[in-house]
């Protein structure tokens, strides 16, 4: 009887930085590890572990941290890493593009979806506004959905 073979996991995309910052959080936390496990061990000698808040709280952020390692590690293994795609001023993976529309002018980044963050100006590639730019060109106009409507952009510049 033939055993099938699981598909391979997804890479996960980053740029050179979003890798970085995934290391370097990584780095941390390992850091941090030590002062959670003396923590720990310190709560238990305490005695009576069902009222001791200081077990319970000590528990909780070793708990913490080693489930975000376990994610960060599955982060490294499974990255990525994609040098800016933009060729030929294409929009890809990496690109900045200034787009605007009725509320004015906005630069955003093309990163990965682990590294996507409005709030810094960066979008991912798998988000509805990152699919209508990928494979296009200054100069087009992209038409999204979204929950107030079809929302239409001019792209005004590609770097």
């Amino acid at each position: 009887m033939w055993k099938s073979v699981p598909p391979p996991l997804p890479r996960i995309l980053f740029t050179q930085t979003g890798y970085d910052d995934v290391l370097a959080e990584k780095k941390k936390l390992l850091g941090e590890r030590p002062d959670a496990v003396e923590n720990l061990r310190k709560a238990r000698e305490m005695g009576d572990l069902s009222e001791n808040g200081y077990y319970k709280a000590s528990r909780a952020r070793l708990s913490s941290i080693d489930a975000r390692l376990r994610k960060l590690e599955k982060m490294v293994r499974l990255g990525k890493i994609i040098i800016n795609t933009n060729t030929n001023g294409v929009i890809g993976f990496g690109s900045s593009v200034t787009v605007s529309d009725a509320k004015g002018a906005r630069t955003f980044t093309i990163v990965g979806g682990y590294e996507s963050d409005p709030s810094k100006h960066t979008v991912s590639h798998f988000s509805p506004l990152g699919k209508a730019l990928i494979g296009k060109r200054a100069g087009d106009t992209v038409s999204l959905q979204a929950p107030r409507g079809e929302i239409a952009m001019h792209i005004d510049t590609v770097d």
